[in-house]
């Protein structure tokens, strides 16, 4: 499932992200969600969050 629409983001659900540094090799690091940084419904290029480890990137997959 795609990460760009904020209600199907929850903490807790796995998801695979891509981080600022990473865009452009599309490196993807997956982690577990802590906290949704975009306050807005949805996002083109997935909504921002911070995983517990401390990462923050944007989701481009939900896994769980």
């Amino acid at each position: 499932m795609p990460g760009t629409r904020r209600e199907n983001i929850r903490p807790g659900k796995t998801v695979r992200v891509v981080q600022k540094q990473d865009q452009r090799s599309g490196k993807l690091t997956v982690g577990v969600v802590a906290r949704l940084l975009t306050n807005s419904p949805t996002h083109p290029h997935g909504i921002k969050v911070k995983l517990e480890d401390g990462t923050v990137g944007r989701v481009k997959e939900i896994l769980v």
